[in-house]
């Protein structure tokens, strides 16, 4: 079952009412952030159409829309590290969704096998370049 969202037009409902009304973009998606529900820690950045907001909500896994592949995926799918969502949250105008979640199976959410998709930082190499290495 999909659920139906609401469509809002004015600002004021949909930033201060109760009601659940995504604003997706002219692709039809929502920008989602999951973080760790125990440490805080950011483990992913991904895009939610309807159908896989609605597919995160009806079942507590968190599912998004792959924009390379052009179709839905359940987080764990393949892997087993499945997400299972503990909070989730939209902004104030709705265009974006956070999930705070548990990762099941061994613990990572990044297909490298990190456990944050974030585990470079972005470091100056003092010539006016950037280099990339491994976080903490």
């Amino acid at each position: 079952m999909t659920i139906e969202f609401e469509s809002l037009s004015d600002p004021k409902l949909r930033e201060s009412g109760d009601v659940l009304a995504p604003a997706f973009n002219a692709d039809g998606l929502v920008t989602c952030v999951v973080t760790d529900a125990d440490d805080g820690s950011v483990l992913m950045l991904a895009h939610m159409n309807a159908e896989a907001l609605s597919l995160t909500l009806e079942t507590g896994i968190a599912h998004f829309w792959s924009r390379s592949r052009k179709s839905l995926w359940k987080k764990g799918e393949t892997s087993g590290n499945e997400i299972s969502v503990i909070d989730i949250r939209t902004d104030c105008d709705q265009d974006a969704i956070w999930i705070a979640g548990r990762i099941a199976g061994n613990g990572v959410a990044c297909h490298t096998g990190e456990k944050s998709c974030f585990f470079r930082r972005i470091t100056s190499n003092g010539n006016g370049g950037f280099h990339l290495k491994p976080t903490d």
